[in-house]
């Protein structure tokens, strides 16, 4: 099986990658509805930069299976991703209480084809966990996936599926440790709390605190039980700039792969972190954003980059084009090429934007007590946990041989919308309500077990639900049973988790 730099224990920051890029031309047709922040559009136009500055020819594009129920249901209540299933905009108003009941209606809206858009997007999470656990690449890309605040039980924050929780999943099938970092503008809340009573997945959020959705992510919020100092939470103030961001990320992340020393890295990339986000308040460059990326390239262990946040479009674009660049060690010219959103980046035509001259209000002081803080928490990690002998739960299946495996040098056309490589079957303040009006540019787009035993080290923290405002369950122990669909299901198949 090839392998390529996820062999090597380290690696120049030049070394090329072999990168696996997901994408599904249909996702950029959801929409949330009228004058809703969040627009799937702008993966459409992510792609089509992508495909005019040529990086579609360095990379493997892959159009990502959808997740089945049962993947779903890895880590989300079986009800609640039959709700989701179910629920459609001509049917929502018979379904007030369950509506309610899984925080679906405003911030996260019911919208034509929600279903399908939760399954492609979690489905090219997954598929690029799958990719890496097997030594095809050694970074995966899906710029659609990075949805961290969905919870087991319910939407938030614009999150219907928590593809993150069920990519980190599937990445515990061979991996004894894997690191999480987030550099959305929001707390990974979602994430966080899905790991927060294990120590083989660390959660290192970085994040705007205060009078901000999600409300969570103080810096004494460490993780629980087995989980303790397994959570790390970096409280941000308005205007963080390149210089100070970086004074936390590198020291913490670098101190984080030091002691922890991950399999795997999940990196979820919202880009509502940088400066002139409609809903954000941060003041990083895409080249200050994009360094987290590089200096997590840099490690040369196995990378799953996601999406996110971001709401002014032309920008998310920008910094997710730039960010693929990183990725792949190619550096990308400063004038954009024309393509079919090209008017979206006027005046300028420009990859890069400046940032604005708002007020850092982070200062020097609290930047160093943050940080000394953080890595004293760190200092109570002695060394990298290990985890106990057991058989693991058996590989997500790849039903069909990869063609890319057979031709390496086989590339696709930068100016074809995208081909694809199909062969992945895998199995496995609030976001303020005030819905923003549309961007001159935007266009508002068309549609409108046995293995107990290794699930309860892997899941010790997926069941377990922090007590919140929100109306969380706390449940200190998760209790998990794992059962085959039926008894003619041949042993090689996954096992479902029903939870109860």
């Amino acid at each position: 099986m090839e392998t390529g730099g996820n062999s090597l224990p380290s690696g120049s920051d030049a070394m090329k990658r072999k990168v696996f890029y997901f994408y599904d031309p249909e996702v950029g047709n959801y929409y949330y509805g009228q004058g809703h922040a969040m627009k799937p559009h702008r993966i459409r136009m992510t792609h089509a930069l992508l495909a005019h500055y040529g990086l579609l020819q360095h990379m493997h594009v892959v159009k990502p299976v959808p997740a089945r129920d049962r993947d779903l249901c890895r880590f989300h209540a079986d009800d609640y991703v039959s709700f989701l299933r179910a629920i459609t905009p001509e049917t929502q108003q018979d379904q007030f209480r369950q509506l309610k009941r899984f925080n679906v209606g405003e911030d996260c809206p019911v919208f034509d084809g929600l279903y399908s858009f939760c399954q492609t997007y979690a489905g090219g999470s997954v598929g690029g966990a799958v990719k890496l656990n097997h030594g095809h690449c050694d970074i995966a890309i899906n710029w659609a996936g990075g949805l961290h605040h969905a919870k087991k039980c319910e939407a938030s924050g614009f999150c219907y599926v928590n593809d993150i929780v069920l990519a980190i999943l599937e990445l515990l099938k061979v991996h004894e440790r894997v690191l999480y970092v987030d550099i959305d503008i929001h707390h990974g809340d979602g994430v966080e709390e899905a790991f927060y009573t294990t120590d083989r997945v660390m959660t290192v959020s970085f994040h705007k605190f205060g009078d901000y959705f999600p409300g969570t992510g103080d810096i004494r919020d460490i993780g629980h039980a087995k989980g303790k100092y397994y959570s790390l939470n970096v409280p941000l103030d308005d205007g963080i700039d390149d210089e100070s961001y970086q004074s936390l990320f590198k020291p913490i992340v670098g101190k984080v792969m030091e002691i922890f020393r991950p399999g795997a890295v999940v990196l979820q990339c919202g880009a509502d972190s940088l400066s002139g986000d409609r809903l954000g308040c941060f003041n990083l460059s895409i080249k200050g954003h994009a360094e987290c990326v590089r200096y997590m390239r840099s490690f040369n262990v196995p990378l799953l980059l996601l999406g996110g946040g971001g709401y002014t479009i032309r920008n998310v674009a920008r910094c997710w084009c730039y960010e693929t660049g990183v990725a792949l060690g190619i550096e990308l010219d400063d004038k954009m090429p024309q393509h079919e959103f090209y008017e979206y980046f006027g005046p300028d035509y420009a990859l890069h934007v400046a940032p604005s001259n708002m007020e850092n209000k982070n200062c020097r002081q609290s930047l160093d007590e943050i940080r000394a803080m953080l890595l004293a928490n760190l200092s109570e990690l002695h060394h990298a946990p290990s985890v106990q002998f057991q058989e693991r739960p058996p590989d997500t299946v790849l039903p069909e041989a990869d063609e890319d495996q057979d031709d390496e040098d086989e590339r696709w056309d930068p100016d074809s919308d995208m081909d694809v490589d199909d062969d992945i079957k895998h199995l496995s303040g609030r976001v303020k309500r005030e819905f923003l009006q549309p961007e001159p540019n935007d266009m508002e787009n068309v549609k409108e077990g046995e293995h107990a035993r290794e699930m309860d080290a892997m899941l010790a923290g997926t069941a377990y639900l922090k007590a919140s405002n929100s109306g969380s369950i706390s449940i200190d122990e998760p209790h998990i049973k794992l059962e085959q669909e039926n008894s003619n299901k041949s042993a090689d198949q996954p096992i479902e988790l029903n939870h109860e």
